[in-house]
């Protein structure tokens, strides 16, 4: 497919690249819907199946004012899809013998182990069931790579409830512990988004990122259209019943644990120079769909076992009080090793499924029961959180184009 021109009812033009193999128009033609019916302003989509590229799509706008095109080598924030990628390096270096899930944290970093602490597990932690929710304050963008004075942050937080009994979205303080577990365990000491360059996406040849590098030609991020807190509140029927509560809430879990990190930068790409593991992560679709794709049929091209392929896809055992998150409102239960797994209010695949949405749309996941590699990023924030209308139509279209191909 080559690139074309589509009109929108505003009568602005948008250009719609990339191609798809035969037997998967379908996800082009929602592509193109999207634009002209949901919205879009700039997104990618990329699709592995059976190990195989069937799907490349890109188009609208990289900048807010539409003067840039979205161009092939447009790299995105994507959020919390961030994670899937930074629990990536984890998995590696369990796959490389340098670390146990099941271990205790401390064991790696004894100083992690005051206030209540000293019995967490890595497999606790990254399943959200340690407590360590929040800080004892905020944690400014610009703090991000004081590795050490982040350190004493870290190794002070109490719990907010009996580590292993209830379990709650860790949604910022995870980065920051991978990034000091990952420091301490890599034989050469490298931050997370290092080590993911070198050991994942340097051998892929995957352009993603967590913490752009000083190459980064700024040219090639996306502008990010953020979400306007006004109309987030006219829209909240969008979100999960479950969650509605805690939004209308300004002093919930919710609210102090999203509001943990707070950006002190001049610019969007100052910002992501900065390595947030938590969502700081950027890069293409075709990178995350990539190596979703590799996870699906096996793992074994980036270099994990499979024996933990098998950990981390699982689901982790409930926490002794249920699945209700305590932050989100939900219930709900990750893989093992700390991936989103479809769950009541997001099925997003199958059973065996696994991976990372990002607030305002973004979701990259391994399904490899049908061995698929699928990722969708955008740079205009929707409002339904989970389940966006735009990435939905694309998802869904997969699914029908695999299942008419009977495979």
């Amino acid at each position: 497919m080559a690139g074309s021109s589509l009109t929108s009812d505003s009568a602005t033009l948008y250009t719609v690249n990339g191609w798809v193999k035969p037997g998967f128009e379908e996800v082009e033609q929602e592509f193109r819907q999207n634009f002209l019916e949901r919205g879009e302003l700039g997104a990618a989509c990329c699709i592995y199946y059976k190990g195989e590229k069937v799907v490349d799509l890109w188009g609208g706008y990289r900048t807010l004012d539409k003067s840039e095109p979205w161009e092939e080598n447009t790299v995105c924030r994507v959020y919390s899809t961030s994670k899937g990628m930074a629990l990536l390096v984890i998995a590696k270096l369990n796959s490389d013998g340098f670390l146990d899930y099941e271990e205790k944290v401390s064991t790696y970093w004894p100083e992690f182990g005051q206030n209540g602490k000293s019995d967490i597990t890595i497999e606790q932690l990254l399943t959200h069931k340690s407590g360590v929710v929040l800080l004892e304050r905020k944690v400014k963008v610009s703090e991000l790579h004081d590795f050490a004075g982040l350190a004493v942050l870290l190794e002070n937080a109490e719990p907010l409830w009996e580590p292993g009994s209830k379990h709650g979205y860790h949604s910022a303080t995870i980065g920051l512990y991978m990034q000091q577990l990952v420091q301490r365990i890599d034989p050469e000491g490298r931050t997370i988004g290092q080590y993911f360059t070198d050991e994942i996406a340097a051998p892929l040849g995957v352009d993603f990122f967590i913490g752009l590098p000083d190459s980064m030609d700024s040219r090639r991020l996306a502008e990010m259209k953020l979400i306007n807190p006004l109309k987030a509140m006219l829209n909240i029927g969008k979100a999960p019943r479950e969650m509605r509560r805690n939004i209308l809430q300004p002093n919930s879990l919710l609210w102090k644990s999203m509001l943990l990190i707070e950006n002190d930068m001049d610019s969007q790409y100052e910002e992501l120079r900065y390595e947030e593991a938590s969502g700081g992560g950027a890069g293409e679709a075709r990178a995350l769909a990539k190596v979703y794709g590799l996870l699906a049929v096996g793992g074994a091209e980036i270099g994990l076992t499979p024996e933990t392929v098998h950990f981390i896809s699982k689901s982790t055992d409930p926490p002794e009080e249920g699945i209700r998150d305590e932050v989100m409102g939900w219930k709900s239960l990750g893989s093992s090793g700390g991936f989103s797994k479809p769950y009541p209010v997001f099925q997003f695949a199958g059973d065996s499924a696994y991976g990372f949405s990002g607030t305002g749309g973004s979701l990259a996941f391994a399904d490899p029961e049908k061995q698929i590699g699928y990722a969708y990023v955008m740079n205009k924030m929707g409002y339904y959180n989970i389940n966006d209308p735009r990435e939905s139509a694309l998802r869904q279209a997969m699914y029908a184009c695999i299942s008419r191909l009977g495979e």
